[in-house]
């Protein structure tokens, strides 16, 4: 199954891998997939990226296993990120990661995310967006930001919370844990035929380049070839990113989920 899975990410900032993943688990159910892709936030450090990455993906499985069967598996996604949120928080460390998580199981993909990493996938080469980024310039985040006596304002273009985080959800930010909730958002669909591969990425990634071009550029190294080349198709995405100035993190997951069917 590794083979159906390809990473890749800018090495621009310190440490020079600033994706964090886990593509597989010894702790995984038969015929379990999971996969996990935090990213860090360039002015706070690795700290957290680091511990979702190593403990999300444990801390879903647990709650999947406790809960005994298919039929809650959106509640374990649940558990299991804000677990692993209450687990950082006990840490002595400061800053935040977005995330996005897959789980394929029995034939199904399970997409959740919390923060602005996104999860994209190619129905038969048309680009189809199963997660939502989590902003404070979202209707529904700022409703429930204000509500619980926060603030968003638009500090240089771009829509913050207490004029400092621009993302409204996510793992630890310790400073602002009453808006930045942990809670993810999850997506279940089965695995069909025409669903030919699934991206996760960074901002980094979709801040310079649209969903359609992604899946796009994929196809040309995996749909229709006699080798696909997932692994140069990721590379090919976060160069393409920074060619266009993006100066955050580029990280990018690429799964084929013809293998899953």
């Amino acid at each position: 199954m590794s083979c159906s899975v390809a990473v890749s990410n800018s090495p621009v900032f310190s440490p020079s891998s600033s994706l964090f993943c886990n593509k597989s688990s010894m702790l995984s159910p038969p015929e379990t997939l999971t996969l996990t892709l935090s990213h860090l936030k360039p002015s706070q450090g690795s700290k957290a990226a680091a511990f979702a990455a190593d403990n999300l993906e444990k801390n879903v499985l647990a709650e999947l296993v406790s809960k005994d069967g298919d039929d809650h598996i959106e509640e374990a996604v649940k558990h299991g990120y804000l677990n692993t949120d209450s687990d950082f928080l006990k840490q002595d460390f400061r800053g935040g990661s977005c995330c996005v998580t897959a789980l394929i199981r029995k034939g199904n993909l399970v997409v959740s995310n919390a923060g602005d990493c996104r999860a994209v996938m190619s129905r038969g080469g048309a680009a189809e967006a199963l997660t939502s980024d989590h902003r404070p310039s979202r209707e529904d985040e700022k409703e429930r930001i204000e509500n619980t006596g926060g603030y968003v304002d638009l500090c240089r273009g771009v829509w913050r919370i207490q004029g400092s985080l621009a993302v409204s959800r996510g793992i630890g930010d310790r400073h602002l844990k009453q808006w930045v909730i942990a809670e993810p958002e999850t997506r279940v669909l089965q695995i069909k035929p025409e669903h030919e591969f699934l991206i996760l990425a960074s901002d980094g990634l979709w801040d310079k380049v649209s969903n359609q071009e992604a899946v796009d550029t994929v196809r040309g190294f995996c749909v229709g070839v006699e080798k696909p080349e997932p692994l140069f198709a990721c590379k090919k995405l976060v160069e393409v990113a920074a060619s266009r100035g993006s100066f955050d993190d580029i990280s990018v997951m690429l799964i084929q989920l013809g293998c899953y069917i």
